[in-house]
């Protein structure tokens, strides 16, 4: 992992809700990279692939219970996998929807 960067080189919209000064790249690896992919910038995203590898990246993302349906799809696309690998799609699946018949 490179540390070159610091949390606050992250776009400041994606952590409006936290704390910045209690993230580390390394202790809050899967915060991170979900702030980042479902609302980063590319910049942001860029940031996070020196940071992390691409392995990492997908190996975390793989494993978030919920992504956009965007996210979903350009997140397939950028590691060339199947949607129904990720955990989110298998949950979505797997959850009756009452209001649409």
């Amino acid at each position: 992992m490179k540390t070159n960067y610091s949390v606050n080189d992250l776009s400041k919209h994606l952590f409006w809700d936290v704390d910045i000064s209690m993230l580390s790249f390394e202790n809050s690896k899967e915060q991170i990279i979900n702030k980042v992919v479902e609302f980063g910038l590319i910049k942001d995203l860029n940031i996070i692939k020196e940071i992390y590898s691409l392995e990492t990246i997908k190996a975390v993302s793989l494993e978030f219970r919920n992504l956009d349906v965007v996210t979903l799809s350009f997140l397939a696309t950028i590691f060339n996998i199947n949607k129904s690998e990720f955990r989110c799609y298998k949950l979505k699946q797997s959850n009756q929807n009452f209001w649409n018949y």
